[in-house]
């Protein structure tokens, strides 16, 4: 009776320690690349026809209200949409800055837009092993950019207007 006793206690004290100190209770955020840039990162790229026919069947399965979402996502950033969505995953996964310029795209785009395209974008066979583990990564990414972008230093020309 007394081990069982003990062991509640134990239970019940580790439980109000992980609330009172949340970072006890998850896992460190670290600051080292998921991917080294590179070999490493080329080879996160390589299709093979297997993943070729995983990512068809996953986007042929996607609802028609979100492909056509994602659509208007891409036709918001331009004809750079595929350039700049490969360095948006190269940063998240490399910790490789990308440029001001793709950064006004991802911010013009708007944050939904730019979430639910990673989304997307880390279901595909060659990412979705880094699903897990990119969604902080994520979020600096977008924090970074939209501060970089509404940065009161940057020219007047170079604000997006928020609509």
């Amino acid at each position: 009776m007394e081990l069982k006793t003990i062991f509640m206690a134990f239970v019940i004290i580790t439980t109000l320690v992980s609330f009172s100190y949340p970072s006890f209770g998850q896992e460190y955020v670290d600051d080292e690349p998921l991917v080294n840039p590179g070999p490493e990162m080329d080879a996160v790229k390589a299709i093979s026809p297997a993943s070729q026919d995983y990512n068809l069947y996953m986007l042929e399965n996607l609802t028609p209200k979100v492909t056509t979402f994602l659509e208007n996502c891409m036709d918001k950033m331009g004809p750079s949409f595929k350039k700049c969505n490969e360095d948006v995953i190269e940063e998240i996964l490399t910790k490789k800055p990308i440029s001001r310029e793709c950064c006004m795209k991802v911010v013009q785009s708007g944050k939904e837009c730019y979430m639910e395209t990673r989304k997307l974008m880390f279901r595909f066979y060659q990412l979705k092993r880094f699903a897990s583990q990119v969604s902080f990564r994520t979020n600096e990414v977008w924090d970074r950019c939209f501060a970089e972008v509404e940065s009161p230093s940057s020219s007047q020309d170079d604000k997006i207007v928020l609509s």
